[in-house]
């Protein structure tokens, strides 16, 4: 498989001549390589189409191209179906703790909102919605359908996710990353780049600030620094819940996502492993606050 690509790779009409390459570890649904033509670097994500996470890599582009036009991510220098080439950034690649840094939460936040507000100005052709209710009801009937060892569990998730979708209540739209794992961030020691397009889509604004929250343990107070920034106004307990929501919705996802991975990946993860934790992380959020969901969605 890697030396199909690699020679996929080496024959791409973009370099100048011999080039030397180097896997990139760490991707969970890509094969990333870094490549060297000369005195120039650059990034090479490969992929196809995986309709069961909802990754079209048509969407995955154009919220590419999209970014580049709006500052946000590196220039595109080409692209084939399953392969796209990338100036290579390099800097460094944030960890949790970094996210949380209190300097960088406001380089951050500028990036988020320049995403949902710049981006559909750039973005062109069809393009998909990421309703993280959609995509919990979706992965619910591949997780049943697929007989998964997570069977018997599927009901009760499936009526906490109703709990959560009503407590979010009504949302306005923007173009969302909805991926906002610390690794998409990158410092060149100059400014941040947003990377890693595989989700992008229309969404509500809430879902990636309560995303950045849980994927990068925030704290109280920053969350409420978040979402004050964010809004421009004092947060209020209206507010508060429909994030939580949102928080408890995004780790929910994270979960069933990998469940559905531990079917369909042939990537060497520990999905189990992974999904294990992230259910912890889902059921705390969800005990700690469902009170408040309760009252929000005005059930009994």
């Amino acid at each position: 498989m890697i030396s199909r690509l690699t020679d996929r790779i080496e024959s791409l009409p973009c370099w100048s001549g011999r080039i030397e390459w180097s896997p990139i570890e760490g991707g969970i649904t890509n094969r990333n390589f870094k490549v060297i033509d000369g005195e120039r670097q650059y990034f090479v994500r490969t992929g196809v189409d995986i309709p069961v996470h909802g990754v079209m890599r048509f969407n995955e582009l154009a919220a590419a191209r999209a970014a580049e036009q709006a500052g946000l991510s590196p220039h595109i220098v080409l692209s084939e179906p399953g392969l796209m080439v990338c100036d290579f950034v390099d800097g460094r690649t944030f960890e949790a703790q970094d996210v949380r840094e209190p300097g960088n939460l406001p380089r951050i936040l500028d990036l988020i909102r320049r995403c949902h507000l710049e981006m559909p100005l750039h973005f062109r052709g069809p393009a998909l919605i990421f309703w993280v209710f959609h995509v919990i009801r979706d992965y619910l009937g591949e997780l049943d359908a697929r007989k998964s060892r997570y069977r018997d569990q599927l009901p009760e998730l499936a009526e906490k996710a109703i709990l959560l979708e009503a407590a979010v209540g009504p949302v306005r739209i923007v173009f969302g990353h909805n991926d906002l794992l610390p690794a998409n961030f990158i410092d060149d020691g100059t400014r941040l780049w947003l990377i890693d397009w595989d989700y992008a889509g229309f969404n509500s604004p809430l879902f990636d600030l309560a995303n950045l929250a849980s994927n990068n343990g925030l704290q109280p107070e920053q969350e409420h620094w978040l979402l004050e920034a964010y809004f421009g106004t004092p947060v209020t307990e209206q507010l508060a819940i429909s994030f939580k929501a949102m928080k408890s919705a995004s780790l929910l996802r994270e979960t069933l996502w990998s469940m559905v991975s531990e079917i369909h990946s042939t990537l060497d993860f520990d999905y189990a492993q992974y999904t294990a934790e992230n259910m912890s992380r889902f059921e705390a959020a969800y005990e700690r606050d469902k009170e408040g969901f309760y009252e929000r969605a005005g059930h009994p």
